[in-house]
């Protein structure tokens, strides 16, 4: 697939399953073994995907396709998605009934976008796999009902490594894809997942919320904060205005965000999104925030210098040191959570130094909307 900023696009696994769907629906309906399978797209568009395996099984039919995530760092990269379907006259006359079975997974808790005890296959690709298969129906001239059951080997396992199991989600991988396509590194999809994760904690009546930039963060903040449920954590890693906007405006009422000395500068400089490709580290700024914390001069000079946020930490003499521009910091990166959250919630913010010393606890209380 074609390159995005230098990356390899790939497809999602609701498309995988689309194409596995359409191979296995025209090899049973009209004896075609497609050694390639032409698919809708969400929204617009098609895309040719290879065929891995085509059989006829018992009196319906099994495709397989290998999902490509192309350079996106993907745990379902290289899965087998698989779909058997069968003649199903219980769908009604041109109707797709569609089903998880091995290794997709099962909803149990209530906010997503699937009821409780469906198979995990979102809304967009559950319509991309009927309209692959209704497209095969059209092709052979049949206009009964059939009925395609998604597959997918290790499913089980590969789930342990997403979400899904913090999310209610048991027993397998969920079908995914609003665009059918896999832009690698995409901000869209991390947003997609923080509004998810958002919207469970919401249905379990969770008033608080806990952000954080990644896995250890996360353990951290809940060491501060044992009674945060594991499904009010959300990993938003840099989508820092998103989230905060996300929450309340769910109406979370408490958000916590814990994070490290480097993304709390990108914070403090008021970036919506702190990733490095989306704004550079103003070590200026920087310097001037040491000399408010009372570093020397030499200090904040050398600090103004440093190479990385963790380069300038290092050159603090001692912990008080680390601490008071932590501090400043984070009055700093609060002003700017108030703006992107909005004056609702009371948000707090818990910033630990690169060995996980908490360094810094610090927060603001709801606002009046006059001000």
């Amino acid at each position: 697939m074609r390159r995005r900023q230098g990356l390899r696009e790939g497809f999602t696994t609701g498309t995988a399953a689309a194409g596995a769907a359409k191979a296995a629906a025209l090899l049973l309906l009209s004896g075609e073994r497609p050694a390639t399978v032409d698919v809708p797209l969400p929204g617009a568009g098609r895309l040719t995907l290879p065929v891995a395996e085509a059989r006829l099984a018992g009196e319906g039919a099994y495709a397989a396709i290998v999902k490509d995530g192309g350079d996106d760092p993907d745990v379902t990269h290289g899965a087998v998605i698989g779909c058997r379907v069968d003649v199903c006259p219980e769908a009604g006359p041109g109707g797709v009934a569609v089903e998880g079975g091995a290794g997709v997974g099962r909803v149990t808790l209530p906010g997503l976008p699937v009821a409780v005890g469906l198979a995990a296959i979102n809304p967009a690709p559950l319509a991309q796999i009927r309209a692959a298969v209704a497209e095969a129906a059209a092709l052979a001239g049949h206009g009964g009902g059939l009925r395609a059951e998604v597959t997918v080997p290790g499913g089980e396992a590969m789930a342990r490594k997403t979400l899904n199991p913090r999310l209610g989600i048991v027993g397998g991988i969920s079908i995914l894809g609003t665009s059918g396509i896999v832009r690698p590194f995409s901000h869209a999809a991390w947003e997609a997942s923080i509004a998810e994760a958002l919207d469970v904690a919401r249905a379990l009546a969770h008033d608080t919320v806990g952000f954080s930039t990644g896995r250890r963060s996360e353990a951290l903040l809940r060491r501060q904060l044992p009674e945060l449920a594991e499904t009010a954590c959300v990993q938003a890693a840099d989508c820092l205005a998103f989230a905060l906007g996300a929450a309340a405006g769910r109406g979370f009422r408490d958000i916590a965000w814990a994070c490290y000395p480097g993304k709390l500068v990108k914070m403090a400089q008021g970036l919506a999104n702190t990733h490095a490709h989306q704004g550079d580290m103003d070590f200026s700024a920087l310097a001037g925030w040491c000399r408010e914390a009372g570093w020397p001069e030499a200090a904040c000079r050398a600090a103004g210098a440093a190479n990385t946020a963790r380069h300038a930490f290092e050159l603090a003499k001692g912990a008080p040191a680390r601490a008071a521009l932590a501090q400043v910091l984070a009055g700093e990166a609060l002003g700017h959570m108030r703006r992107f959250a909005g004056p609702g919630p009371r948000l707090r913010l818990f910033v630990f130094d690169f060995d996980g010393t908490p360094l810094v606890r610090a927060g603001t209380r709801p606002r009046s909307r006059s001000g």
